[in-house]
Formats: structure tokens, sequence, C-alpha cells
């Protein structure tokens, strides 16, 4: 197809579908036709060509678009328009993908579920009566659905991976760096990453490859890694060292979930590798991340409290509100706590190449239901971040992680996720692709027709 037909097509498709789920808060057809138009051009005068070019992509909408209202699912910025892209933004368009729109996102991505009070809820594509995760739920919900092939999703406890399980698409968390971020009020925060999603592992490859490298306005963005992350996927598995967990030795989990992703692991030892139940040796870091996260939203946040907390998510303003009670003193404790659990998951990764776990606690839920869900397992569950317990650790280590679709529950998607080594994204990439491979998924279509 021209990039133009492509364009079109996919255009048409959110024009169809998008009412239903409210991927999308910001279409912008104008924009896309005009780079389509131009996409083809270049085609005609055979210029080269970059790694995507013509092809649709979504972004967040916690991620500035020139010209493209960026709202931060925030009414305080409703009708904001940056002057200037993202890095990320800039090196996909390098590349030649054409952007087609903001994906929805709770205010300022607060939160693992997708609603906020400029542009409401995003639904579940598989069912519209449930959610379809966060932060990055509208590009969940719009990959699963078609409305676009590739999306841009950020990730500081599990904004990534939470919609990829929810939606049953691919979503990877790269190592810190790996994908350069600018603009950024902290320029050294290592736990906030951006990375691709997808509807395959392939997909998911290709867009990393055009995403990462390094970027003097990102200090701690990495050199350019040197491997070749679509190729990885075609890489022979061999005999890897695979631990697999259902509950990383302290999280409540749904059975059906527990059964779907444990029969999932299974999988890697018929695939060749060495799998054997055992994860790191840690207590649940829960109040460990939200003393370290609390301080960084009140910090770029707390200005706007005395005029808009009314019309802020509640779950923003309480976040903000707990680092009133976390001191310097205190805030540096965490960080040694940090740095402990850090060197207790090095050392399980010098004995295994790889950790399995569920990507999500439970299923998703009635997007009407409270948040965060009030049980899991017959387990009361009062922290926010209780219904993603396998995600936000790994964004206080920095281990690349990856969510793959694994099976179902009650006729929601279910996910498997794989984190690797710190850097090894091609590991957690041939991996995915090996799995996706001996248990297809991708030419399932959610019932929206």
């Amino acid at each position: 197809m021209s990039p133009v037909d492509l364009v079109d097509a996919v255009l048409a498709r959110i024009d169809a579908v998008n009412p239903r789920i409210n991927a999308y808060c910001t279409v912008a057809a104008d924009h896309a036709r005009e780079a389509a138009r131009e996409a083809e051009r270049r085609v005609a005068r055979r210029e080269p060509l970059g790694l995507l070019h013509g092809i649709p992509v979504s972004i967040k909408d916690l991620t500035p678009t020139a010209g493209i209202r960026t709202s931060f699912g925030s009414r305080i910025f409703e009708h904001h328009v940056p002057a200037e892209d993202a890095a990320v933004v800039e090196r996909l368009k390098a590349a030649g993908a054409i952007v087609v729109g903001k994906t929805n996102t709770p205010e300022f991505g607060c939160k693992g579920v997708t609603d906020n009070r400029v542009f409401g809820a995003t639904r579940n594509p598989w069912n519209t009566a449930m959610v379809a995760g966060g932060s990055s739920g509208g590009a969940g919900a719009a990959l699963a659905a078609g409305l676009a092939p590739l999306a841009e999703g950020s990730d500081l406890a599990g904004s990534i991976r939470i919609p990829a399980a929810a939606c049953g698409v691919v979503g990877l968390k790269p190592s810190p760096g790996r994908v350069p971020s600018y603009p950024s009020p902290n320029g050294w925060n290592s736990m906030a990453v951006i990375g691709p999603m997808a509807r395959t592992v392939r997909d998911t490859a290709l867009l990393l490859a055009a995403m990462s490298g390094p970027d003097e306005r990102d200090p701690i963005s990495l050199p350019a890694p040197g491997e070749d992350f679509l190729a990885a996927c075609d890489q022979p598995l061999g005999r890897l060292r695979v631990a697999w967990t259902p509950d990383l030795g302290y999280a409540p989990v749904d059975s059906r979930v527990a059964g779907v992703a444990c029969a999932a692991a299974r999988s890697f030892a018929g695939l060749g590798c060495a799998l054997e139940e055992a994860c790191p040796d840690f207590s649940d870091p829960d109040e460990m991340f939200r003393a370290l996260t609390a301080p960084m939203r009140a910090a770029s946040l707390g200005q706007y409290l005395a005029e808009w907390a009314e019309q802020m998510d509640p779950v923003l303003v309480e976040r903000m509100h707990l680092a009133d009670g976390i001191s310097s003193i205190d805030y540096e404790r965490q960080q040694r706590r940090r740095t402990e659990l850090w060197h207790t998951v090095r050392r399980f990764f010098e004995r295994y190449d790889l950790l399995l776990t569920p990507t999500l606690a439970a299923p998703p839920f009635p997007i009407d239901a409270p948040y965060p869900p009030r049980e899991i397992a017959g387990r009361a569950t009062a922290s926010p971040i209780g219904w993603f317990p396998f995600t936000f650790p790994f964004n206080l280590t920095g281990n690349p992680a990856i969510s793959v679709p694994a099976g179902w529950a009650d006729g929601l998607p279910v996910g498997l996720q794989i984190v690797g080594r710190r850097y090894a994204e091609a590991l957690v990439l041939r991996a995915a692709a090996a799995f996706e491979a001996a248990r297809p998924w991708a030419h399932r279509r959610p019932p929206l027709e």
C-alpha cells in the first residue's frame, strides 16, 4: 500500500471504532495526511527511506507533539499545543513514521487505568465494559482494535506493560536511557522510561530500533546498542536458564491469571530452556516505590494544587500529599533500600537469564468499579499499585521487561511478563518472539465489527 492509502485506512478505522472505545483523545488527520503525501513524494523521488517510512504511529498524550494538542489528560493543559516535538517523536518522524494522533491517558499518567476529566475513560476492545489498563491505556486499546499498527508509550510503574496485558498486545519497558527522554523536568530520573508497543513482538522490536540511541539532551541516554533488535527475534533461543514465579514471593494473584501464566511459562521448557520456579528474595517494595515517586509528583505539579485540586484526579492529589510526610532523610533511606533491591535482583540474574511472571495480578475489571480493586484473590488491596505488583519493581531496578499475550481469563487477555538483565533488550525480545511463535496470538481480533 502507498503511505496515503495506509493512513486513509487507519483514519477510517479510527472513525469507525474509536467512538466505542475512546482510545484516541486527539486525531491529527490533517497532519497525518500531509505527512503521508510527503512520504509518497519521497518514494517517487527515490530518496533514502527510513526504517518506518510511511507507517502510522500513535503518540501518548503525555508526550509533546509540535502543533498537536498535548493535554497530559489534565484540565490544566486541556488546550495546550506544544511548539516542539519530544525527542522520541523527532526520532520516529526521522525514521519516516506518520503520527496519526494522541492516545488517552489518566491525568499525568497517575494510575493503572485510563480515564480523566477531559476525555473520559478508555474501554477494553475485548469487552467494552472493562478497563483497558493504564497509563498507556489508549495506546493498548488502539493497537488491539487496529487503530494503528505501532504505538509509543511510557512506563513509570508498568504503564506500558499493564495495558499491553489488559488489551492483548505487546509492550516493552526498556532499560533507562535506551530511548532518550526529552523534554524532562528531571533528566536523571531512572524509573520513568519511554518504550514501544505493537501487536507483535517483531513490530515492537522494529519500533524500539527506531526509538533507541543517544541524545545529548538526555543525560542518562545510552550509546547505540550495537544490536539488531529485529534480527534478535529470529535467533535460536538456546538453553537459557529461566526462572518462573507466580507471585514474586509476596503478591496475591487471581487463580485464573496464575493458571494461564504458569501454562505459558511451561512453554519455555518445551523451547529447550532450563525452567525452574524461583524469584529474587525481596519483600514487597510498594511502600518504597510510592515514597520515591510521591516527591516527583509533588515537585512537578504541587504548584497547581491550590487552584486546580478539585478538578484533578483524586489518585494524583493523594499521591502528591503523600510527599508532605517524607523528609529528605527518609527519601535518601528509600534510595538506599532501592540500591539493596538492585543488588538482590542483580545477583539473581547471575544465576538466571530470564525471569517470568504474570504481568497483572488479576484480569481487567469493570470500568465503573472502584480503583484500585478492593481485593485480589481474597486479599484486600488498599494500595493504588496493588493490581500490578509484578511491574513496578523492575522500574526500581531498571531491568528491561516485556508483556506478551499468554491466554485468556473469562474472555479477557492475560499477559506474561519476561524480565531480563539490565540492557538485555535483545535477549528479552528473542525470548518473547520464541514464545509468540510457540503460542501464536497475532491474528485474533476483538469483537468490535
